[in-house]
C-alpha cells in the first residue's frame, strides 16, 4: 500500500498535466505523480483543467488565503459557459447557499450554530449513545457472518454507524438511514450518469426541505432545529440555508468517518507489528487515528476554490479565474513536512509532524472532532471484540469505488477470528 514512485508510469494528458482517474484505479500511483509534478500541479477532472496544491506548507497558506473563495461565480470555466451543469462534479461545487459555498462573515453567520452543536462537552454528552451504537453493530456483525465466517465489515459496521451518529446529531429518523445512504454513494460515484445525479439532488433537496419544515413546526434537541431557530447576528439562517448545511454535513459526516476507520483497520492488518504494539498498550488508538489520517486519507481531494486575483506560490501562479483544488493525499505524503518515511505507516512518527487532513483556516472540517470521536470509540471497541479479525481475501483485491473525491472501498470482506 505503500505510494513508490515508481509508480508514475501512467500516461496523462497534456504535457504536465496529471489526469484524475474517475474509477481510482492506482491510488498510490496518483499521489506519486502529483507530488512529481510539483507544488502547484496542473491536473485533469473529467475533461476540465485546474490546479491542485500538494504541498504542506504552500496549503497551509492558500487555506488561508481570502483571495482564494468558494463562490462559484468567480470562475472563468463557470462564467464563459465552458463548465455547465452537465460536468459530473458541479454537484460539489454549485451546492446551493451553505457554509461550505460562502467566505467571510457569512461563512461564520451560518457556521456558528454547527460549530456550537460539535463542541467537546456536546460530544462528550453523545460518546455513552455511540458506543451503544457500537456495541449493537459489533452484534451485527457477529450475527451477519456467512457460512464461511466472512462479514462485510462496511457495510454492517462502518458504514451505518456514522450514518447513525450523524442521523442522532440532525434528527433524521432512523427509518431514512438506508435511503440516504444508498442516495449519497449514487452522488458521489463516477459511474452514475449524470441526469440521474442531477436528480438525486433534486431528491435530497425535497427531503431536507421537509425535515426543515417538520422541525419548524415542531423543533426538537437536534441540530436541524437548532440551526432553524440560530439568529446570530441579529438575522436566522433561511430554509435554503439551512437545507444547503443539512446536505452537506449529512454527506461530510458519514463519509468521512466510513474511510477513517476502514483506513485505520487495513492499514493494521498490514502492519502487524504495529497492531501488536497497540493491544499490547505501547502505543495509543490517538495515534492510529492520526496517522491514518495521514497516511490514507479519507478525502483524496476536495473541490474547489477560485482566484479573484493572481496569487503566487513559489516561482508559479494560479491566474486570477483558476479553479484549485487541495489534493490532501499528495500533502499527507509530504517528505518536507512528514520527513524521507512519509510514505511509511508509521503510528510512532514524532507528533511534530502535524496533518492537515481536516483542512485549516476558516474552513476546516467542522466535525473533525466528531469523526476522531467515533474512530477512537469504534476501533478499540472492534478489536476487543474480536482480536483476531483479519481480512477474508488479499489485500491487493480490495477495490476502491469509482468516486474521485473520497477515499471510500467498495467492500472490506473479514474473518472475526
Amino acid at each position: 500500500m505503500n505510494c513508490p514512485h515508481a509508480a508514475a508510469t501512467q500516461a496523462d494528458g497534456e504535457a504536465g498535466t496529471v489526469v484524475i482517474d474517475p474509477l481510482v484505479q492506482d491510488l498510490d500511483g496518483e499521489t506519486a505523480r502529483l507530488r512529481d509534478a510539483g507544488v502547484l500541479a496542473r491536473i485533469d477532472l473529467l475533461g476540465v483543467p485546474a490546479r491542485t496544491v500538494t504541498r504542506h506548507a504552500e496549503a497551509r497558506q492558500l487555506l488561508v488565503d481570502p483571495r482564494l473563495v468558494k463562490d462559484i461565480n468567480a470562475w472563468d470555466l463557470w462564467q464563459s459557459g465552458a463548465v455547465t451543469h452537465a460536468w459530473p462534479l458541479i454537484g460539489m461545487i454549485d451546492a446551493g447557499r451553505s457554509m461550505f459555498t460562502v467566505d467571510g462573515a457569512e461563512h461564520r453567520r451560518l457556521r456558528t450554530k454547527t460549530a456550537q452543536a460539535l463542541t467537546p462537552r456536546r460530544l462528550e454528552a453523545i460518546r455513552p449513545e455511540i458506543e451503544k451504537f457500537t456495541d449493537e453493530l459489533l452484534d451485527a456483525l457477529e450475527a451477519a457472518r456467512d457460512e464461511d465466517g466472512v462479514v462485510d465489515l462496511k457495510a454492517v459496521f462502518a458504514q451505518p454507524l456514522p450514518m447513525r451518529v450523524v442521523g442522532m446529531l440532525m434528527g433524521v429518523d432512523e427509518s431514512q438511514h438506508a435511503m440516504l445512504t444508498r442516495q449519497y454513494k449514487a452522488f458521489f460515484s463516477m459511474l452514475t450518469p449524470q441526469d440521474e445525479r442531477l436528480a438525486l439532488l433534486e431528491e435530497l433537496d425535497v427531503f431536507y426541505t421537509g425535515l426543515v419544515r417538520e422541525k419548524t413546526a415542531r423543533p426538537t434537541d437536534d441540530l436541524t432545529s437548532a440551526l432553524i431557530l440560530a439568529e446570530e447576528g441579529g438575522e436566522p439562517l433561511t430554509e435554503e440555508e439551512v437545507v444547503g448545511n443539512l446536505k452537506a454535513m449529512v454527506a461530510a459526516g458519514h463519509e468521512t468517518t466510513i474511510g477513517l476507520v476502514l483506513n485505520a483497520v487495513r492499514a493494521l492488518l498490514s502492519h502487524p507489528g504495529q497492531l501488536r504494539k497497540v493491544l499490547a498498550g505501547e502505543a495509543g488508538w490517538d495515534a492510529v487515528i492520526e496517522e491514518t489520517l495521514r497516511w490514507d486519507t479519507p478525502t483524496t481531494h476536495l473541490l474547489m476554490r477560485f482566484a479573484t486575483e493572481d496569487v503566487a506560490v513559489g516561482d508559479d501562479v494560479i491566474r486570477k479565474g483558476e479553479g484549485v483544488v487541495v489534493s490532501y493525499r499528495a500533502i499527507g505524503r509530504d517528505i518536507e513536512q512528514h520527513g524521507p518515511d512519509a510514505d511509511a505507516f508509521d503510528i510512532t512518527r514524532p507528533t511534530r509532524n502535524r496533518h492537515m487532513t481536516f483542512g485549516h483556516g476558516p474552513h476546516i472540517c467542522p466535525g473533525a472532532a466528531l469523526s476522531r470521536v467515533e474512530a477512537g470509540i469504534a476501533l478499540p471497541a472492534l478489536f476487543g471484540r474480536f482480536p483476531g479479525i483479519r481480512l477474508a481475501v488479499p489485500d491487493e483485491e480490495i477495490t476502491k469505488l469509482p468516486v474521485m473525491t473520497q477515499n471510500d472501498m467498495a467492500a472490506f470482506p473479514v474473518l472475526l477470528d
